[in-house]
């Protein structure tokens, strides 16, 4: 029996099937079974937003779900045939869409590494924030990382806070995000103490 199914958090959160049910469900193809599922000691922060500063458009849930008009923008030739998911997004208007179940591997991590682990996509749960590098995140999107990370957090005994990073931390050579606009103090008291 799992024993993560029916976990009951506080703060009106639930997770069942690994899947947080007041998330919108939209199941992205980029994505596949963990090599340990029992593995989920690592969770990631990113921040993306498409086109890069333009926010509330359509085109985040397009890419993770593999349809990306690459036409519909200049700055998207780039991600051309790019294969790429998260296991949440937390929009700027307080929006959730989960793309993979927490059980399964999303495709956010890339190259990365974290104490002495390569391939983190393995083990991480990756969350993204709507959002880019030099924009401040949204109140919202700091609460709900709070109650969703203290949650993880309860439900996934690998996690811990000090088990909490950027996209930066684990693929310092490529990536820079969360950023230095994102509050890492604000976010970890969040999530050890959600409102």
């Amino acid at each position: 029996m799992d024993p993560y199914l029916n976990f009951r958090p506080p703060s009106g959160l639930d997770i069942q099937y690994h899947r947080l049910l007041t998330a919108r469900q939209m199941n992205s193809p980029h994505a596949d079974a963990r090599p340990d599922p029992e593995d989920i000691s690592l969770l990631v922060i990113h921040s993306i937003s498409l086109p890069r500063g333009c926010y509330g458009e359509p085109f985040i849930d397009d890419l993770f779900l593999g349809r990306l008009n690459t036409a519909a923008h200049p700055s998207f030739d780039r991600l051309e045939g790019l294969r790429v998911s998260a296991h949440l997004c937390l929009f700027r208007d307080g929006g959730i869409t989960q793309y993979v179940p927490f059980d399964h591997r999303a495709w956010h991590a890339g190259l990365s590494s974290f104490d002495g682990r390569d391939q983190c996509n393995n083990f991480s749960i990756g969350i993204e924030l709507e959002g880019c590098d030099d924009d401040p995140f949204t109140d919202i999107q700091y609460t709900l990382l709070g109650r969703i990370g203290h949650v993880l957090l309860q439900t996934y005994p690998g996690l811990a806070l000090e088990r909490i990073v950027g996209h930066g931390d684990i693929a310092p050579a490529r990536k820079t995000d969360p950023g230095p606009t994102f509050e890492w103090p604000r976010a970890l008291f969040e999530i050890e103490f959600p409102r």
